[in-house]
């Protein structure tokens, strides 16, 4: 079946980087575009980053710039890159897969 696993989670200061992982399993990973959304405490979850089978990308306004996602299908894995991070970047960020595929989920928190 589909597992979808994110880490890479953390505290972060305003300014600093994370990279998220999400490793995936259960199907032919190279032939699927990959999401990362992300839910802030109150809000709806919102597409951050996603990237096709293919290698093209997408970004949310919010992110341009600053997050970078990127796959290894030698390892079956999608990544964000999140650099400059703000407090509003503070969210629960899941690794998703059309149709309904989610992994658990990584909180990112952004303090001082």
């Amino acid at each position: 079946q589909v597992q979808l696993v994110e880490s890479g989670g953390g505290l972060v200061q305003p300014g600093g980087s994370l990279r998220l992982s999400c490793a995936a399993s259960g199907f032919i990973f190279r032939l699927y575009a990959m999401n990362w959304y992300r839910q802030a405490p109150g809000k709806e979850r919102e597409l951050v980053a996603t990237i096709t089978s293919a290698g093209s990308t997408g970004y949310a306004d919010s992110v341009k710039g600053r997050f970078t996602i990127s796959r290894d299908n030698a390892k079956n894995t999608v990544y964000l890159q999140m650099n400059s991070l703000k407090a509003d970047d503070t969210a629960v960020y899941y690794c998703n897969r059309a149709v309904g595929y989610w992994g658990q989920g990584t909180q990112v928190t952004v303090s001082s």
